[in-house]
C-alpha cells in the first residue's frame, strides 16, 4: 500500500534497484511517507528480513528489453525523485540517465549514489564503505592507542556519509525544484558525506585540539572518562562523563576518592587503571542499576536483542517487530504528520499494476503487453 501519512506524503520516488546506501536512502524516504518504487530485474527475490526494502512498493523491468528504458522513464515522468547506486555512466549507457529522464519530466531530482562521486581519479573503480572511510581520514581516528584503525561496521560510511547525505540532497533539491521547476542530479559520495562528518574533528585538529595519534584524544577512547570498560561478567559498560559535574558524580558513585586532576592528560592512564579496577567488581547490571536515573552519563553496552528490552527504548517504540523481524522505528519524528508504520518488504515485481495505475503512467497497457514491465505470476 502507497503510504498515506508521514511528512512526504504524495512525493514520488523511482529507486533502480542496487545495494547498501542507496536502498537504505529510499528506506528513510518510505519511512517518512514518500511512495518509494523500486524498479527490481525480472527474477530479484526479497525475504521479509530484508529491512532496506520495507515500506516499499516494487515493479520488475527488464532494462535489456528494447522497451525497458521506456517503462523506467515512463515512471520518472511521474514521479519527483529517480535514486540510483550504479557506477558513472551506467544508467546513461542504459538510457534512463539524468538528460534522457528530463526530457520527459524536466523537475525531476536525480540522486547518484557512488563511493567516490561522479568525477575524480577513482570516480570509475569499484570500493566498499572501508575504502571511502579510509580515504577521508576518518578510519584513521577510529581506534585505541597503539593498535591498527577499528572498522566501525559499515554505519559511518555507507550509511551515514552515504545514504543519510543523499536523502538530505534530494529534500534539498525537491524544495528547490518546487521553486525553479527544474531538476538537478544529487551527486552524492561517501567520500564527501564521511569526511564532512568529520567537520568537528578538523575543526580540533586545526586548533591543536586533536592529535592525529590515535587513541590519545577527548573523544577516540584517549579519556579514561569517555570510554568502555569491562565488567566482572564479562560485559561492558560505556562511560561518557565528559562534562565537570558529571565526571564528579561519575567518580562519587564508583566511591573514588584521592584522584589526580583528569585535565591533565598525564593522569589518564591512572584514571583509567582506577576505574577499571572498580567496574570490573561488578556485573553490568549491577553497574546499570548503580547509574539509574544519574547523570554520571553511565550506560550499559547492549546487543541489539537486549536492547530492544531496554525499558527507555521499550517505552520510545525505538525498535519494533514487523512481521518476525526486529528493526528500527521509523525516525526522526514528526508532531503534525507522524511517520506511518513500518511498511512490509515489497516482493518483487508484486505492484506492477497497482503501480501503473495509481501513478496513471502512460502506455502502461502497451510495456505491460511488451514484457518491457514483467507482470506478477500467479
Amino acid at each position: 500500500m502507497t503510504a498515506t501519512n508521514g511528512p512526504l506524503a504524495g512525493v514520488r520516488v523511482v529507486e533502480l534497484a542496487g545495494i547498501g546506501p542507496a536502498p537504505f536512502c529510499a528506506m528513510l524516504l518510505a519511512d517518512l511517507g514518500a511512495d518509494v518504487v523500486r524498479v527490481d530485474r525480472p527474477g530479484a527475490v526479497s525475504g521479509k528480513d530484508d529491512v532496506l526494502n520495507r515500506g516499499k512498493r516494487s515493479v520488475s523491468v527488464n532494462l535489456k528489453h528494447e522497451r525497458g528504458a521506456d517503462a523506467v522513464l515512463a515512471l520518472a515522468a511521474q514521479a519527483d525523485v529517480l535514486l540510483e547506486g550504479l557506477r558513472p555512466g551506467v544508467t546513461e549507457r542504459l538510457g534512463v540517465g539524468p538528460e534522457q529522464c528530463w526530457e520527459v519530466n524536466p523537475k525531476l531530482v536525480y540522486g547518484r549514489m557512488t563511493g567516490w562521486g561522479q568525477d575524480g581519479p577513482l570516480a570509475p573503480t569499484a570500493g566498499h564503505d572501508i575504502g571511502y572511510i579510509a580515504l577521508s581520514g576518518m578510519l584513521h581516528a577510529i581506534g585505541r592507542e597503539g593498535g591498527p584503525p577499528q572498522v566501525p561496521a559499515n554505519l559511518l560510511g555507507d550509511f551515514g556519509g552515504g545514504a543519510l547525505y543523499m536523502a538530505v540532497g534530494i529534500l534539498a533539491a525537491v524544495l528547490e525544484a518546487r521553486t525553479s521547476g527544474r531538476g538537478q542530479v544529487v551527486d552524492a559520495a561517501i567520500v564527501d558525506g564521511a569526511a564532512h562528518l568529520g567537520a568537528m574533528l578538523f575543526g580540533m585538529r586545526a586548533a591543536g585540539g586533536w592529535s592525529e595519534r590515535r587513541g590519545t584524544n577527548l573523544l577516540d577512547t584517549g579519556a579514561p572518562f569517555y570510554d568502555v570498560y569491562e565488567t566482572s561478567d564479562g560485559e561492558h559498560v560505556a562511560v561518557g562523563a565528559l562534562e565537570p559535574q558529571f565526571y564528579a558524580e561519575l567518580v562519587e558513585r564508583l566511591g573514588l576518592e584521592g584522584l589526580p586532576d583528569r585535565n591533565d592528560p598525564a593522569n589518564w592512564p591512572e584514571l583509567r587503571k582506577r576505574f577499571a579496577e572498580v567496574f570490573a567488581r561488578g556485573t553490568r547490571a549491577e553497574w546499570t542499576e548503580r547509574f539509574a536515573g544519574s547523570d554520571a552519563c553511565v550506560a550499559p553496552v547492549l546487543s541489539m536483542g537486549e536492547a530492544a528490552e531496554h525499558p527507555h527504548v521499550a517505552a520510545r517504540g525505538t525498535l519494533v517487530d514487523r512481521d518476525g523481524v526486529l528493526q528500527p522505528a521509523p525516525a526522526p519524528r514528526f508532531s503534525r504528520t507522524p511517520n506511518p508504520p513500518p511498511g512490509p518488504v515489497a516482493e518483487p515485481g508484486g505492484d506492477a499494476a497497482a503501480v501503473l495505475a495509481d501513478w496513471r503512467v502512460a502506455q502502461a497497457a502497451e510495456l505491460l503487453e511488451s514484457g518491457a514491465i514483467a507482470r506478477k505470476e500467479a
